[in-house]
Protein backbone atom coordinates (compact mmCIF):
# COMPACT_ATOMS: atom_id res chain seq x y z
CA UNK A 1 0.00 0.00 0.00
CA UNK A 2 0.91 3.68 -1.18
CA UNK A 3 1.70 6.07 2.18
CA UNK A 4 2.42 9.74 2.37
CA UNK A 5 5.77 9.62 3.93
CA UNK A 6 4.53 12.21 6.05
CA UNK A 7 1.64 10.39 7.92
CA UNK A 8 4.47 8.04 9.53
CA UNK A 9 5.46 8.48 12.76
CA UNK A 10 8.18 6.81 14.13
CA UNK A 11 7.91 6.03 17.76
CA UNK A 12 10.95 4.97 20.36
CA UNK A 13 13.43 2.64 18.30
CA UNK A 14 15.46 -0.49 19.20
CA UNK A 15 18.29 1.21 16.84
CA UNK A 16 19.58 4.52 17.49
CA UNK A 17 22.57 4.33 14.72
CA UNK A 18 20.97 4.91 11.12
CA UNK A 19 24.53 4.55 9.75
CA UNK A 20 25.68 5.76 6.51
CA UNK A 21 22.65 5.94 4.18
CA UNK A 22 24.25 6.99 0.78
CA UNK A 23 24.35 2.79 -0.68
CA UNK A 24 20.53 2.75 0.48
CA UNK A 25 19.41 6.12 -1.18
CA UNK A 26 21.66 4.93 -4.06
CA UNK A 27 19.54 1.74 -4.58
CA UNK A 28 16.31 3.19 -3.69
CA UNK A 29 17.01 5.55 -7.18
CA UNK A 30 18.45 2.61 -9.15
CA UNK A 31 15.83 -0.33 -8.44
CA UNK A 32 13.25 1.65 -6.34
CA UNK A 33 12.03 -0.03 -2.90
CA UNK A 34 12.49 -3.71 -2.84
CA UNK A 35 11.22 -4.63 0.62
CA UNK A 36 8.13 -2.45 2.04
CA UNK A 37 8.44 -0.93 5.40
CA UNK A 38 6.19 -2.27 7.78
CA UNK A 39 3.39 -0.33 9.84
CA UNK A 40 0.74 -0.84 12.16
CA UNK A 41 -2.93 0.68 11.28
CA UNK A 42 -1.87 4.00 13.46
CA UNK A 43 0.88 4.46 10.67
CA UNK A 44 3.95 3.86 13.14
CA UNK A 45 6.77 2.60 11.87
CA UNK A 46 7.33 -0.84 13.01
CA UNK A 47 10.23 -2.18 10.35
CA UNK A 48 12.33 -0.38 8.46
CA UNK A 49 13.44 2.62 9.29
CA UNK A 50 16.65 3.07 7.53
CA UNK A 51 14.85 3.11 4.46
CA UNK A 52 11.95 5.21 5.58
CA UNK A 53 15.10 7.67 6.13
CA UNK A 54 16.58 6.90 3.15
CA UNK A 55 13.30 7.58 0.90
CA UNK A 56 12.97 11.15 2.57
CA UNK A 57 16.25 12.17 1.86
CA UNK A 58 16.16 11.32 -1.28
CA UNK A 59 13.11 13.56 -1.33
CA UNK A 60 10.18 10.29 -2.06
CA UNK A 61 7.09 11.75 -0.88
CA UNK A 62 5.38 8.51 -0.65
CA UNK A 63 6.82 4.92 0.41
CA UNK A 64 4.82 1.59 -0.08
CA UNK A 65 4.17 -0.50 3.27
CA UNK A 66 3.23 -3.29 4.64
CA UNK A 67 0.33 -2.46 7.34
CA UNK A 68 -0.24 -5.13 10.02
CA UNK A 69 -3.71 -5.34 12.22
CA UNK A 70 -4.32 -5.72 15.73
CA UNK A 71 -0.45 -5.98 17.32
CA UNK A 72 0.55 -5.63 20.56
CA UNK A 73 3.63 -3.38 21.69
CA UNK A 74 4.78 -7.09 22.74
CA UNK A 75 4.66 -8.28 18.83
CA UNK A 76 5.74 -5.10 17.30
CA UNK A 77 8.94 -4.70 19.09
CA UNK A 78 9.82 -8.86 18.40
CA UNK A 79 9.18 -8.08 14.47
CA UNK A 80 11.64 -5.10 14.98
CA UNK A 81 14.14 -6.78 16.46
CA UNK A 82 13.34 -10.08 14.56
CA UNK A 83 13.67 -8.05 11.03
CA UNK A 84 17.08 -6.57 11.89
CA UNK A 85 18.31 -9.58 13.62
CA UNK A 86 17.61 -12.14 10.94
CA UNK A 87 19.79 -11.36 8.09
CA UNK A 88 22.55 -12.97 6.90
CA UNK A 89 25.10 -11.19 4.58
CA UNK A 90 26.45 -12.99 1.36
CA UNK A 91 29.99 -15.00 2.31
CA UNK A 92 32.58 -13.13 -0.07
CA UNK A 93 32.71 -16.63 -1.82
CA UNK A 94 29.04 -16.03 -2.72
CA UNK A 95 29.31 -12.66 -3.17
CA UNK A 96 32.41 -13.59 -5.85
CA UNK A 97 30.37 -15.97 -7.42
CA UNK A 98 27.52 -13.48 -7.97
CA UNK A 99 29.73 -10.39 -9.40
CA UNK A 100 31.47 -13.17 -11.38
CA UNK A 101 27.96 -14.41 -13.23
CA UNK A 102 26.81 -10.53 -13.34
CA UNK A 103 29.96 -9.87 -15.63
CA UNK A 104 29.16 -13.09 -17.49
CA UNK A 105 26.03 -11.80 -18.17
CA UNK A 106 26.59 -7.76 -18.73
CA UNK A 107 29.76 -9.29 -21.72
CA UNK A 108 29.02 -12.64 -22.68
CA UNK A 109 32.23 -14.53 -24.55
CA UNK A 110 32.53 -14.52 -28.54
CA UNK A 111 30.37 -17.98 -29.18
CA UNK A 112 27.99 -16.92 -26.73
CA UNK A 113 27.33 -13.66 -28.79
CA UNK A 114 27.03 -16.13 -32.12
CA UNK A 115 24.60 -18.66 -30.37
CA UNK A 116 22.38 -15.32 -29.82
CA UNK A 117 22.93 -14.19 -33.01
CA UNK A 118 21.50 -17.34 -34.79
CA UNK A 119 18.97 -17.47 -32.14
CA UNK A 120 17.51 -14.19 -33.02
CA UNK A 121 18.18 -14.93 -36.65
CA UNK A 122 15.80 -18.23 -35.83
CA UNK A 123 13.02 -16.29 -34.01
CA UNK A 124 12.87 -13.63 -37.31
CA UNK A 125 12.11 -16.09 -39.74
CA UNK A 126 9.65 -18.04 -37.80
CA UNK A 127 8.48 -14.90 -36.72
CA UNK A 128 7.90 -14.08 -40.51
CA UNK A 129 6.51 -17.24 -41.57
CA UNK A 130 4.14 -17.37 -39.15
CA UNK A 131 2.88 -14.43 -39.59
CA UNK A 132 2.25 -14.89 -43.07
CA UNK A 133 0.20 -18.25 -42.45
CA UNK A 134 -2.60 -16.09 -40.69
Amino acid sequence: MLIPIKDIKVKKRVRKDLGNLDDLKDSLRIYGLLNPITLNRKNELIAGERRLEAAKQIGWTNINANIIDNISDIEQLEIEIEENNQRKEFTEEELLEGYKRLERLRNPGFFYRIYLFFKRLFQKIHDFFVGKKK
